[in-house]
């Protein structure tokens, strides 16, 4: 048994080794936790998202993010990279790095075995905390399937809904964007 106290990084010095990294991690309560990589299905349904998004946002003062750009929690200290991260309007960051998102609109995952417990539960979680995120995205790779989370009115409440076949568009409200399947899943 290791009598060694772990040693806790700060949020200030895990900011300044992930940007020194080779690699990504998250943190939360002051350990880091590296993330894995992603399969080619993964990558190809980012990739798809983000070019129907961006081609929709185009015109409108909206960006799409995809993995690289960290998100903090700001109430509950995790700092995360989402699969896509779309935001309107002004943009809060963390610091001047302008590489810690603070204020997304509409965030999505890709799902994977070893990720979509997390995703679905403690992750979700965390993501409801943080005011300006109107929508959660989920995205399944092993099948032709959308689920999405809208935050209501009230702040407090989440209605589900879930869009699945070659056919099924899913309409993103806040950013009044349409997501035909056929398209996500575009040479998958």
């Amino acid at each position: 048994m290791s009598s060694d106290p772990k040693t806790l990084l700060t949020e200030e010095e895990y900011l300044a080794v992930e940007r020194r990294a080779g690699f990504r991690s998250a943190f939360h309560r002051g350990e880091m936790f590296a993330m894995a990589g992603a399969n080619r299905r993964h990558n190809r349904i980012v990739t798809n998202l983000v070019t129907a998004l961006d081609n929709q946002l185009r015109e409108r003062p909206c960006n799409v993010y995809s993995n690289d750009m960290r998100v903090k929690i700001p109430d509950t200290g995790l700092f995360t990279y989402p699969d896509l991260v779309v935001t309107c309007g002004e943009e809060t960051f963390a610091d001047n790095e302008q590489d810690t998102l603070l204020n997304p609109l509409v965030i999505f995952e890709v799902l994977s075995d070893s990720t979509e417990a997390y995703d679905r539960g403690k992750k979700f979680e965390h993501y409801q905390s943080i005011g300006s995120l109107a929508t959660y995205v989920l995205v399944a790779q092993d099948s032709r399937r959308v689920e999405q989370y809208v935050r209501q009115e009230d702040g407090r409440a989440w209605i589900y809904t879930e869009a699945h076949g070659a056919d099924a568009v899913v309409e993103i409200e806040a950013i009044t964007c349409d997501l035909r399947l056929e398209d996500v899943y575009a040479k998958v």
